[in-house]
């Protein structure tokens, strides 16, 4: 299926690159919904390689989000809602009624967002090891604080261990993730962290109505067993699957198995596919 990275400029301000895999017009006509992928904090589009890889056929919109990879990295707008707003400015761009929405990590957190403010645009939530609140300081910020630029190679490789990987993870695809955080300035990995950790969570300041599938790994020691199930309490009908042997890392290590379920979720390739 033919794939380009096109530049958006959105109306929120910025101009972001993004992944297009898959006719969003044809999609559309047949009634169908692309993938939206919402990477990570600290991240970029390119986390979901191999997950893209392992949904050959699925229509797939993916973008850096404000701050991060290669997106315009502006002083401000970096609260949980303006992240959102960034995310439905980008569908109208594309003119795309509506998705199929797959966070990772605090990319979950930022669907969980639109899904609460926009809830015609989300046809369905794929949550994978998403947090129910990030309304705590990390273990982790006092380093973030103390960042200057330019931002540190070691450091940035360092912070990759604060996540444990219990699956072996291809050394190419780990240093994909130290160009992402080198990309960084410092004020952005502030500010990045500052509005997702004094953001309301979304399950709180509203409701969350359309099918999800909550996907979690059972050694995540950053999101804990109970906030999972207290988040699939609050999206009615929503089903959470634990990875066993699997960290909070869930798309790094499990890609192949994070595209099954999510074709199986949505009813097959068939569902994915134009």
């Amino acid at each position: 299926m033919e794939s380009e990275v096109r530049t958006i400029a959105l109306s929120t301000g910025i101009s972001v690159p993004c992944f297009v895999q898959g006719h969003l017009a044809e999609a559309a006509d047949d009634g169908g919904a692309p993938l939206l992928l919402l990477h990570a904090w600290g991240e970029s589009w390119g986390s979901f390689g191999r997950l893209i890889a392992a949904l050959p056929a699925a229509v797939v919109v993916a973008p850096d989000l404000r701050g991060q990879g290669a997106a315009d990295k502006p002083a401000n707008g970096y609260s949980l809602l303006e992240l959102a707003e960034d995310v439905a400015a980008l569908l109208d761009a594309l003119e795309v009624s509506r998705a199929h929405v797959v966070g990772s990590s605090s990319g979950g957190y930022v669907a969980q967002q639109l899904a609460a403010v926009h809830p015609e645009r989300v046809a369905s939530l794929t949550l994978v090891g998403a947090p129910l609140s990030l309304h705590f300081r990390p273990p982790f910020a006092d380093e973030v604080d103390a960042l200057t630029d330019p931002i540190s190679e070691d450091w940035v490789r360092e912070s990759l261990s604060w996540y444990r990987l219990l699956h072996t993870v291809p050394a190419a695809y780990i240093e994909d993730r130290v160009r992402d955080g080198l990309a960084m300035p410092a004020a952005v990995w502030k500010a990045s962290l500052r509005g997702l950790c004094e953001a309301t969570p979304p399950t709180e300041a509203g409701t969350i109505s359309v099918p999800a599938l909550i996907l979690w790994g059972a050694h995540d020691h950053l999101v804990p067993r109970h906030h999972q199930e207290t988040l699939a309490e609050r999206i009615p009908g929503s089903r959470l699957k634990i990875y066993e042997n699997t960290g909070h890392l869930v798309l790094w290590e499990c890609p192949g198995r994070v595209g099954e379920d999510v074709s199986e979720f949505l009813g097959g390739p068939g569902r994915l596919s134009h």
